[in-house]
């Protein structure tokens, strides 16, 4: 298929220009990492939902406390912030598991460059819907079953490092918005539009709106 060749073809030139373009701020990131807390570079979150629901490791470098999702899941200290990430939308606007360099990469996104090894690998693509946590999909479809059969759709695509919902105000949008947006991105598929969402991840990268 045209579509899916040529969008394979840009993910991997994508990734390697962006690999390289970026390697002096991946390593002056994971030194800053290294310096304020001891631990892995890159983080040790839950695996992911890609295409056809396939579970995945999502690489991304670590902006949080070693074990912050876990934590999260299974500590009492945790249980009224677990209760509210759930109440909205999964997701926290001022979550104490962040460090310091941590809020300040996942302001700019800067924390998502490692995903080009996702891209290499075939798990995403450049462009896509924002893959989910598998226990993330179950309890928003509990809380919106309207979405049911659209999460469906949403799977039937790679998910992407920048979509819709990335350019579109990001953790500012509900789940059920947001798989509207996803859903829109699948029945629409084009390598124009793909295009389209290229040219606005900077601005919305650099105005950080909607970044948790």
């Amino acid at each position: 298929m045209f579509y899916e060749a040529t969008k394979r073809i840009i993910d991997i030139i994508s990734a390697i220009i962006i690999g390289i373009v970026f390697f002096p701020v991946c390593v002056l990131t994971a030194l800053a990492i290294k310096l304020e807390s001891p631990g892995p570079i890159l983080a040790d979150t839950p695996g992911r939902v890609g295409k056809n629901g396939k579970i995945f490791r999502l690489y991304k470098f670590r902006s949080m406390i070693v074990g912050a999702h876990q934590l999260l899941r299974t500590d009492p200290r945790f249980k009224a912030l677990y209760e509210e990430y759930k109440k909205s939308s999964y997701k926290l606007h001022d979550d104490p598991r962040w460090t310091k360099v941590g809020k300040f990469i996942r302001k700019y996104s800067i924390d998502e460059i490692p995903q080009i090894i996702n891209i290499l690998r075939g798990e995403m693509s450049l462009v896509g819907p924002r893959p989910y946590y598998a226990d993330e999909l179950v309890e928003q479809q509990k809380k919106y079953p309207e979405t049911r059969e659209l999460v469906k759709e949403v799977l039937s695509v790679k998910p992407g490092i920048t979509g819709e919902w990335q350019v579109s105000g990001r953790s500012e949008i509900n789940f059920d918005k947001r798989i509207q947006m996803d859903v829109k991105y699948a029945r629409r598929k084009s390598i124009l539009y793909d295009l389209w969402i290229i040219l606005k991840t900077p601005k919305a990268m650099l105005s950080a709106k909607g970044a948790v």
